[in-house]
């Protein structure tokens, strides 16, 4: 029974990850579109915190599509913040 407990607890946040990933992503891309770059670029790079995979799977066995998906997703968000640096 308390197995049972265990395994649901730890699903959850899974789930919440991924809806809080995908509310910043659809925020940045509306603040974008709406023309406010700077705070679609802040939102973006924040969508990173939550990761919308497993968060207990390690860097090193995680799925190569995962990693290119985080890597493109870090880079996008560096390279926003640069150029928002230097115009």
């Amino acid at each position: 029974m308390k197995e049972e407990l265990a395994v649901k607890n730890t699903e959850q946040p899974i789930i919440i990850n991924r809806i809080a990933y995908a509310m910043f992503v659809v925020l940045a891309v509306y603040l974008w579109v709406t023309g406010d770059f700077s705070w679609a670029i802040a939102n973006f790079g924040i969508a990173l915190v939550f990761d919308p995979f497993d968060p207990k799977v390690s860097w090193t066995k995680r799925p190569l599509y995962q990693k290119i998906w985080l890597i493109v997703h870090a880079m996008l968000s560096i390279g926003g913040f640069i150029y928002l640096l230097i115009k």
